[in-house]
């Protein structure tokens, strides 16, 4: 196989052309820089996560520039999420903007691959940005500073081996990246999958809501990403049952079925006798500090948590407008100016840490709620429901903060807490007073049973 030196001077080279990437790239082409963008397959991806975007991440593709991309896709407009428990339901409503009152949110969902597409259209269309389809192989470093100075790819199309340089290399390559450990020591966890499966034309009770069912059982999370489709996916914890020998379809009828809402089992029932019933792992990833000059590492490959929430969209647009504007050309008129790139950078961790931090922490600690596996657990998790019944602030803030427009990190802790104490007065209040000697001792340890679940996490988001 051949190799190919080629010496154009990229101002940044992008590796993967997903959401972020080719989000980035085409705001960066825009304000000018010259824009690299390799993708190892440019057809459509299909994907079962990646299929529903927060109000604040609309808010975010507003802000590139790209709001058009969540048109002409069949997409579906989400107005908050209706929660399931124990026969009962609560409906939260997105709140009205912060800065507007006037204005009430709304999130949209879609089939991924249909969005990645217009984006990465956006980014095409975008001046002086380049698309390439290529596996890139190799990250290449100075030998001597260790700086980040380009990449070695294989070409699709020619099966040549190429070099590409340039002051920037932004790597963007998702969940599975090839090139993270590189760069970032932490490992991943994986807790638990996602399966998914596709509903047609399914009676949804809340439309145009997120449905999230709990019960005796990990999540399930139902919600339409299309006029005629609805996906379905239910949280599997432990080690993935076989697929091949049925183990994982009759798990799912267990866990799904006994579970669902009326209107939904007929295209539940249906689906699992002919869908496909596909995985993902759901990731937890803290962010780190950045300290390699010449390179930076956004999106899944960065930061992972858990898509319960359904927040990873927003923080990696979000962290796209924060790059595009650290790094615009008024900021840093050139990216070969290392010292002055490396300064930006070091705020981007800092900036981005109010929403990140209010999604990551919202999403690990609902997760082992809503997965409640003990006992003290599940207290919390009938306290969340009952704290979400009592509506006013006690759910437009903690929506606010889900849906990634209130990044307010003290404003989630408190909430937490309240939660807990509020599961406390349930467990009373549910009680015979004969039992409060022992209800006494046992709400000392669902209180830390609640710090258990929150403070690891803001350790490792605040680090």
């Amino acid at each position: 196989m051949s190799e190919e030196i080629l010496n154009q001077d990229y101002d940044v080279i992008i590796v993967g052309s997903g959401v972020v990437g080719s989000a980035l790239g085409a705001k960066m082409g825009r304000q000018g820089r010259k824009v690299l963008l390799i993708e190892r397959d440019w057809s459509e991806p299909d994907r079962i996560v990646g299929e529903l975007l927060q109000p604040g991440g609309v808010k975010a593709l507003e802000k590139l520039g790209l709001r058009d991309c969540l048109e002409g896709i069949d997409s579906m407009k989400v107005f908050g999420y209706s929660i399931f428990y124990g026969g009962e339901c609560v409906s939260i409503k997105y709140a009205s903007d912060p800065n507007n009152s006037k204005l009430n949110l709304q999130g949209q969902s879609f089939h991924h691959g249909r969005f990645v597409s217009n984006l990465r259209k956006a980014a095409k269309s975008a001046p002086n940005v380049t698309c390439l389809e290529a596996t890139v192989t190799k990250i290449i470093s100075d030998k001597e500073t260790e700086r980040v100075i380009g990449v070695k790819c294989s070409n699709r199309k020619t099966g040549v081996i190429e070099s590409y340089y340039g002051a920037l290399t932004v790597i963007a390559d998702g969940t599975f990246s090839k090139f993270r450990k590189d760069y970032i020591s932490t490992p991943v966890q994986i807790r638990s999958h996602f399966v998914g499966f596709l509903l047609r034309d399914a009676d949804i009770p809340t439309p145009n809501y997120g449905h999230v069912i709990l019960g005796n059982h990990p999540p399930i999370l139902v919600y339409q990403i299309s006029e005629h489709d609805t996906r379905i996916l239910v949280d599997v914890q432990g080690k993935l049952p076989s697929a091949s020998n049925g183990e994982l379809l009759e798990r799912i009828e267990k866990t799904v079925l006994p579970s669902i809402p009326p209107s939904l089992l007929p295209a539940v029932k249906e689906s699992l006798k002919t869908e496909r019933l596909r995985a993902m792992p759901n990731s937890y990833l803290p962010p780190t500090a950045n300290d390699t000059d010449g390179v930076v590492v956004i999106g899944d490959a960065y930061n992972m948590r858990h898509p319960l929430t359904g927040g990873g969209m927003t923080v990696a647009l979000t962290d796209a407008v924060i790059i595009t504007d650290l790094l615009s050309p008024q900021n840093v008129p050139d990216l070969k100016d290392t010292a002055a790139v490396t300064v930006q950078l070091h705020e981007l961790y800092w900036r981005r840490k109010n929403l990140s931090s209010v999604i990551n922490i919202l999403a690990q600690a609902l997760y082992a709620l809503f997965a409640a596996d003990d006992d003290r657990l599940r207290c919390l998790q009938r306290g969340c429901f009952r704290y979400f019944q009592l509506g006013g602030i006690y759910v437009s803030e903690p929506i606010g903060l889900l849906s990634g427009v209130l990044p307010i990190p003290f404003l989630l802790i408190s909430h937490f807490f309240k939660v807990a104490i509020y599961s406390i007065y349930v467990l009373f209040s549910d009680a015979d007073i004969s039992q409060y000697p022992y209800l006494a001792k046992e709400s000392v340890l669902v209180f830390w049973k609640a710090c258990l679940v929150v403070l690891p996490i803001m350790f490792s988001e605040w680090k």
